[in-house]
């Protein structure tokens, strides 16, 4: 089994022999970017994932180990008819913009956009389909639904999920629906409408059933996201089938006659099987000269820094209620967007006095551009331009009466143009040579908090069949 990850990583190893799983994590605490602070006065804030949607059968998927942790009854679900999920923003010309809903939304022009989007809509239908394996996911949508599209909206929506240039991301990796339903249907529209493949199946669960029957957009936990892989340890401790280690860092993978020597620092380990979810890059600098092909294909997978900001500021401040804003990097390279935390979770807000929370997002594919090597980032000056940004956006000239700045390094991988077949390229090396090994995590398959979950399983059944 596979622990969960989120944005990104959850850096760590398991070794699947015939009796026992031993889990090693390098970091102190398991979760990688599933990360909470828990303040004594009750107040929650996230310095990664603050929700995960349970759409499809990766969402499921969570929700059915949410269901077998126990952990029903710490769900904090939000509507697809809450504010948060119907206001969404971007900021544009120095001004906050409501992205277009609703059928009043589609058929008349919204600013920022110069013209209805049924317009674009309607015309994708007659685009032809490209006969080329991937392009750019700023090229897909350029050439199918316009120009002004990509460069406001897509490029917004990369940077707020894959903090990444758009022009540079892969649409077969980073979008596949959207790349699966031009195949199959020969446009977006008529492959959501009609369907796009084969879907994955997964039985629903209580609480997949209740997320469909309740229209959730997304959900959280009471105590923050942080229970989740918190939930998922204490489970296999006490299962007595798995051996969990912290600040266990693997040196070197070295091939043997069972399967793999795994050195420590204070130490070796025998495996017969690795499930890998390090970070492509960390997996690389581990595994013997004989995997060269699979070293250098790995290190070609690269990861962006991102900046969390957390605010707190006292009273009700927001011009505006949704979920937050994102920012495209025509208007503002280095700063991609905005939460409003205390929207969606109001929950999370300290019991006593009106408070709002918010989180500022800041780097990615930018960071070192704007900002400079991570190492020459200080945490001040990142609260600086925190700061003045929700000034600027929001019009809030209070000063935060609670704050936190957190460095991602390295933590969400980019899916460039060619991805899959490096990945199916890698996977075909390591099915060619017989090794030993699996590749979950982020840098493969999907970043979100789902697609890793999910991942892991597929993993599993592949070593051991049908997960139950």
């Amino acid at each position: 089994m596979k622990c969960c990850a989120s944005y990104l990583r959850f850096t760590c190893l398991s070794f699947l022999g015939l009796c026992c799983v031993i889990l090693l994590e390098a970091s102190s605490r398991f979760g990688g970017w599933l990360w909470s602070t828990r303040r004594s006065d009750g107040a929650v804030f996230e310095h990664g994932p603050r929700g995960i949607r349970p759409a499809g059968a990766v969402g499921s998927n969570t929700l059915n180990m949410v269901d077998d942790l126990g952990l029903g009854e710490e769900i904090l679900p939000v509507s697809y008819s809450h504010v948060a999920s119907r206001n969404r923003y971007l900021y544009v010309n120095g001004q906050l913009h409501k992205m277009p809903s609703g059928i009043s939304g589609i058929v008349r022009t919204v600013p920022p956009f110069s013209q209805p989007l049924l317009l674009s809509v309607a015309a994708e239908i007659l685009v032809n389909k490209t006969k080329n394996d991937d392009e750019s996911v700023h090229s897909f949508v350029s050439r199918r639904l316009g120009k002004e599209l990509a460069d406001i909206a897509v490029d917004s929506l990369c940077r707020g999920v894959f903090a990444g240039d758009c022009r540079k991301l892969s649409v077969r990796s980073c979008f596949p629906v959207l790349y699966n339903a031009e195949q199959h249907r020969g446009s977006i529209v008529l492959g959501m409408l009609l369907g796009s493949g084969e879907a994955q199946v997964i039985t629903r669960g209580p609480l997949a059933k209740r997320s469909k029957k309740e229209s959730w957009a997304q959900w959280s936990l009471k105590r923050g996201m942080q229970s989740f892989p918190e939930a998922i340890a204490e489970n296999l401790q006490q299962s007595g089938r798995v051996q969990l280690h912290k600040e266990a860092v693997v040196k070197q993978i070295d091939p043997s006659a069972s399967g793999w020597q795994v050195r420590l620092e204070d130490g070796v380990l025998s495996a017969d099987h690795i499930i890998s979810a390090l970070p492509a890059k960390a997996l690389s600098s581990v595994l013997p000269r004989s995997c060269q092909p699979l070293t250098q294909q790995l290190q070609d997978i690269s990861s962006v820094t991102v900046a969390v900001v957390n605010l707190e500021y006292d009273g009700s401040i927001l011009p505006v209620m949704g979920f937050g804003h994102l920012v495209p990097s025509s208007e503002d390279r280095g700063l991609l967007g905005v939460v409003y935390d205390s929207v969606p979770f109001p929950q999370h807000n300290r019991p006593d006095g009106q408070t709002t929370r918010l989180t500022v997002m800041m780097g990615g594919a930018w960071f070192e551009e704007e900002f400079g090597v991570p190492e020459a980032a200080t945490a001040e000056r990142l609260l600086s331009r925190a700061t003045e940004a929700v000034r600027c956006h929001l019009g809030v000239t209070a000063a935060p009466s609670w704050s936190r700045v957190i460095l991602h390094r390295d933590c969400i991988p980019q899916y460039y143009e060619g991805h899959f077949q490096r990945v199916e390229s890698m996977r075909g090396f390591i099915k060619n040579n017989n090794l030993a090994l699996s590749l979950t995590g982020s840098c493969y398959d999907g970043v979100s908090v789902n697609d890793v979950i999910f991942s892991g399983r597929t993993a599993v059944e592949e070593l051991l069949g049908t997960v139950v």
